[in-house]
């Protein structure tokens, strides 16, 4: 398993490392990271760990930050000096709460129940018993819309699928094909739309617009964490991505 370390103290934080290899030889430190400005920046650079040891109070604020900045599905260890957060900490999922100096079994025990919560269910849901099924058989259980109908001058006109580059919410829906042409949908909401479409290709940036893989051209980083994804010609839209789901469309975007 990997694993990053938040803790703004380096003496700490070597010392938690040390004691994280002592009890589980498995894990391989990635990192530690001092502060929350350079967990944004890292977390936004890098695929997630399977183990975050989070201290809650750093020096430029406190870590609970990041859980509403990011939708992070790592396994979260909190280690604090104090135990007044602990009711927040398990509030936000949290794992365990370990109390500075951390005691090695303690931490060994926690560990552990991130190699419990890792485990897959016996019981399998049952989406994924059809996923199964599927490979078994060679079809797929699973059908995404392949054509949406457009009204172009008193007739009903086929678009495929692939052919659309982005779905936008202007005042009505629209779809932008990769041609650059703009038909009206007679859907009500993008939700609706987005539930039609294949998750690897297409990607829901914002309220605005659901976007294809195969139309963006590049990707703009901002300092604010924030991204901008440039659609390729013949269309000259923009489409901002907010710094909460820029972590997501990273992982998305890059296989």
């Amino acid at each position: 398993m990997k694993a990053v370390i938040i803790e703004d103290e380096i003496l700490v934080a070597k010392e938690m490392a040390v004691k994280i290899r002592e009890v589980a030889r498995d894990i391989e430190i990635e990192t530690i990271l001092p502060s929350l400005k350079t967990a944004r920046k890292w977390l936004m650079e890098h695929a997630e760990p399977d183990i975050i040891f989070m201290d809650i109070q750093l020096g430029d604020g406190i870590s609970f930050s990041l859980l509403e900045d990011f939708s992070l599905k790592s396994l979260i260890i909190f280690t604090t000096a104090y135990n007044e957060y602990a009711i927040k900490a398990f509030k936000v999922n949290g794992i365990d709460y370990l109390l500075k100096p951390v005691d090695e079994t303690e931490l060994g025990k926690a560990i552990e129940k991130c190699r419990e919560r890792r485990k897959p269910s016996k019981i399998l849901p049952k989406d994924l018993l059809q996923m199964i099924q599927s490979f078994a058989t060679g079809k797929s259980t699973t059908a995404y819309k392949e054509t949406f109908i457009v009204q172009v001058r008193q007739q009903w006109l086929p678009v495929n699928t692939e052919d659309i580059a982005c779905f936008v919410k202007e005042n009505l829906n629209y779809l932008y094909t990769f041609a650059g042409e703009k038909h009206i949908l007679d859907y009500n909401t993008l939700e609706v739309i987005e539930e039609l479409l294949d998750p690897s290709r297409f990607y829901r940036a914002n309220r605005q617009c659901i976007v294809n893989i195969k139309a963006i051209q590049r990707v703009q980083l901002h300092e604010n964490q924030k991204l901008t994804l440039k659609l390729k010609s013949p269309l000259t839209m923009e489409v901002d991505i907010s710094r909460e789901k820029a972590p997501a469309f990273k992982k998305w975007f890059d296989r």
